[in-house]
């Protein structure tokens, strides 16, 4: 029988009036992996900050083999062997991966940049990554940079692991990768703890799942016993129908068509060779390959943020019936030539987001050069921020 690693009694989490964790307990052993549960909202991320030391409980208890822990801080939570994995990563883009994963380490004497890549080498062997020590973080990809995230937590020493929706910038090659690591892990006698709402995930992967329900603890269920429709009524406290039907779309036509594009990397690698394809109106287009197959340089050239060797990327705008050319134009000319495109970058935060700015101040960056004055006008992007929310 395994020992506990961690167990939580009586977790209660409170922001103001808001209560974010009522009153929740749930045991992790050595040796498991368990997901803990629940919708957007439910209280996941928040019952886990307090584990790795960034929230504080209002009421209740944690104890790390058997005794209370204090948890105060992440430096506290190292001390317990915790790591977490955020779901937003906390990585200096300038540094390579090995300085990343010492950063804000105690070591005595100079730093031994070969010492600590060897080191990396050895998890890396024993878990089955594969990163490149000396590789900087801007060029990494996002499972890339979640690698480094897992091995610098290892480097530690963590022997608790909690990893914030994982897979939820992943491949589907990648999502197995990082199982088959996860698993290694457990059979080395990690306690691992996944945030999710992904059932079949949750099923694949999981020896247990927790379930959070508006921030209450709802019950843990043994995977091998459980099926998506046990653990999304736990969920979502209701039967809930999981077909979704298909509807064929209605009078689709040609909106963009990337005709024979060829582009190359800032290292001369051809990322990018002949790709053709249309998207049609009233239809959803799956662009799959695993890390590196060239899709972010695909989206990216269609965004403006890329340019390519040659080839076309042509935009058939419904309101005049006029064919553009997109290629190598700026998003601001895209714009500018009344072409309602939106990208959404695989690192949301990083590139995408100013994340000290709420939704409507992002929503503003897009229309701040249309403002009739020095001082903004707030109250119409706001409501069009909240009809917007709604409508989504």
């Amino acid at each position: 029988m395994n020992k506990v690693a961690i167990e939580l009694r009586g977790i209660t989490k409170r922001f103001g009036s808001v209560v974010a964790n009522r009153d929740v307990n749930l045991k992790v052993y050595n040796g498991e992996i368990l997901s803990l549960l629940g919708e957007n909202g439910s209280g996941k991320t928040t019952l886990m900050n307090m584990i790795s030391g960034i929230y504080h409980p209002d009421e209740g208890e944690i104890f790390i083999d058997g005794k209370p822990a204090h948890i105060n801080s992440p430096h506290d939570a190292f001390t317990y062997k915790i790591g977490m994995i955020h779901q937003h990563f906390k990585l200096v883009d300038i540094f390579s991966a090995a300085e990343n994963i010492v950063l804000g380490l105690e070591e005595k004497g100079k730093f031994n940049v070969r010492q600590v890549s060897e080191e990396v080498a050895q998890i890396s062997a024993k878990y089955g990554f594969e990163i490149d020590p000396d590789k900087k973080i801007y060029e990494m990809s996002v499972s890339e940079k979640q690698t480094v995230e897992i091995i610098k937590v290892l480097y530690r020493g963590a022997d608790i692991l909690i990893l914030d929706e994982p897979t939820a910038v992943l491949t589907p090659q990648e999502t197995r990768k990082l199982f088959a690591v996860l698993r290694r892990m457990r059979d080395d006698g990690k306690a691992i703890v996944i945030i999710t709402h992904k059932l079949h995930e949750v099923l694949e992967l999981s020896d247990k799942v927790v379930v959070l329900r508006h921030g209450e603890y709802i019950g843990t269920v043994n995977t091998a016993e459980a099926d998506e429709h046990i653990l999304t009524e736990m969920m979502v406290g209701k039967k809930v129908e999981l077909n979704i039907s298909r509807a064929e779309p209605k009078d689709p036509k040609d909106r963009l068509v990337v005709e024979h594009i060829n582009c190359h990397n800032r290292d001369g690698v051809k990322v990018l060779d002949d790709v053709s394809f249309t998207a049609r109106s009233g239809e959803i287009l799956g662009i799959a390959g695993i890390a590196g197959s060239g899709q972010r340089e695909l989206l990216e050239a269609i965004a403006g943020l890329q340019k390519l060797d040659d080839g076309r990327i042509i935009y058939h705008n419904p309101k005049n019936g006029l064919k553009e050319n997109l290629r190598n134009k700026t998003p601001l000319q895209i714009r500018e030539l009344g072409v309602r495109l939106s990208f959404v970058p695989e690192d949301r935060l990083g590139m995408g987001l100013v994340g000290n700015m709420g939704v409507v101040d992002n929503m503003m960056l897009r229309s701040y050069r249309h403002g009739h004055s020095i001082f903004l006008e707030r109250h119409e992007p706001e409501e069009l921020a909240k009809k917007i929310i709604n409508d989504l």
